[in-house]
């Protein structure tokens, strides 16, 4: 959430980011409105307190001159009801300015390209080696069905569309990622592992800024809980409604989760394979940091994503996301795309975010840096690192061999016991 003050202040930075968003100048005048509702309002409220004090006194002096004050009693009264239905009216136009508030989406940074969609993204490095197969590439979900990794049917039985079953070395690869990320994040890049719900309340995404804007995405319970889409919303949200002391910061946290998504408005696209499912497993990155060293906060979060790659020898690129492409909390937005070669092109595995303190704001997350420090906001960062079963399709694409065997990426063959992965 952006904060009112400096929307009011700098309606012309909202709007320029507005515009570069591709998103409509509408969210900013319907603020303004509510707001200049509001402010009206409120120096109404303020100029009948006052006189509302003028009244008192005038009350008290009568009475001390034991003279008549039943005029000014009933004055006083016709204030007093007057004020009751304003101070009503005041709680109801603040809440619109606030409902208004929490539908604009982040200020983007300066260095954020240009561009409506994620054809103006731009290409930041790659890495790895394209492999020159010597004959044509399956793409993953055949491998996968093929070598009884996968099992759709079985999952359409269970759910419906867009689940699958892992079977056999399909689950077993899929629980090596899980165990080789967490290892690498752990112990090389020191984030400390948490195990948090996977149901929250209506708060914890409101906070990360899934609530109001993207309800139709989400699983709701019967009982006013939510599914998370990703473990950032119940990671970042340990921290809602605290301070934290400057000295403790950054703040790194490291999560497994299974992850559910609607994915509304996206039928029709990936419907094959495992790279577009309502439910996935995912590893998820947390900062919490200082204001002054997010944006490099956010080159590591992103070099810390990129090194399972490269572990796994996956070729892949980074990408900055334009700014009509960045997700609504996100300031900047790289996003890890890893080489798939049946389809001849880079796909997202990971987006690693920069949400300076909007989530902050939303969720209450300050700093303090001194006994005597006024409390500030703190920036969040996440990322995925990575998306475990785009990561296994990504496995299944690039390892595959000629004999229909997909070899195992050395570093995951201790997870294993096994260097290959054959048709039974």
């Amino acid at each position: 959430m952006l904060d009112p003050k400096a929307i009011r202040a700098n309606p012309q930075q909202v709007r320029e980011s507005l515009e570069k968003r591709g998103a409509p100048a509408a969210l900013l005048e319907s603020f303004l409105e509510a707001d200049s509702a509001w402010r009206t309002k409120t120096q109404e409220y303020e100029n009948l307190k006052s006189r509302q004090n003028q009244e008192t006194e005038k009350i008290s002096l009568l009475k001390r001159e034991k003279k008549d004050a039943s005029s000014a009693l009933n004055s006083m009264k016709e204030l007093s009801q007057r004020l009751k239905l304003i101070s009503e009216e005041l709680k109801l136009l603040e809440e619109r300015v606030v409902d208004r508030a929490l539908v604009i989406p982040n200020i983007l940074e300066a260095s954020v390209p240009v561009g409506k969609d994620s054809t103006f993204n731009s290409e930041i490095r790659k890495w790895g080696q394209i492999k020159e197969f010597q004959f044509k590439p399956k793409p993953h979900e055949e491998t996968g069905e093929r070598l009884g990794l996968f099992n759709f049917e079985q999952a359409a039985k269970l759910s419906g569309s867009r689940f699958v079953v892992l079977k056999g070395a399909g689950a077993a690869l899929e629980m090596a990622l899980i165990n080789f990320m967490l290892e690498v994040h752990t112990g090389s890049h020191g984030y400390e592992q948490v195990m948090t719900p996977f149901l929250v309340n209506a708060d914890s995404m409101k906070a990360t800024g899934q609530l109001p804007k993207f309800e139709d995405e989400l699983y709701k319970t019967s009982d006013d809980l939510y599914l998370i889409p990703t473990a950032e919303v119940s990671v970042t949200n340990l921290h809602r409604n605290e301070v934290i002391a400057a000295e403790s910061l950054p703040l790194k946290y490291v999560s497994f989760s299974p992850c559910f998504r609607r994915e509304a408005g996206s039928y029709g696209k990936d419907v094959k394979g495992i790279i577009r499912q309502h439910q996935f497993n995912k590893i998820e990155l947390v900062k919490f940091c200082l204001p002054e060293t997010s944006p490099q906060e956010l080159e590591s979060l992103t070099n810390d994503a990129e090194k399972i790659l490269q572990l796994l020898e996956l070729p892949y690129r980074v990408m900055a996301l334009a700014g009509g492409d960045v997700g609504f909390s996100a300031a900047k937005t790289y996003d890890l795309e890893v080489w798939f070669p049946s389809e001849k092109r880079y796909r997202e595995i990971s987006s690693c975010s920069n949400f300076t303190d909007f989530q902050a704001r939303r969720g209450g997350i300050r700093l303090r840096r001194g006994p005597k420090a006024k409390p500030e906001f703190v920036h969040t960062l996440n990322g995925s690192g990575l998306a475990v079963g785009r990561t296994l399709a990504a496995i299944l694409e690039n390892y595959q061999q000629e004999d229909g065997s997909v070899k195992v990426p050395e570093a995951l063959q201790k997870f294993l016991q096994v260097s290959s992965i054959k048709p039974r």
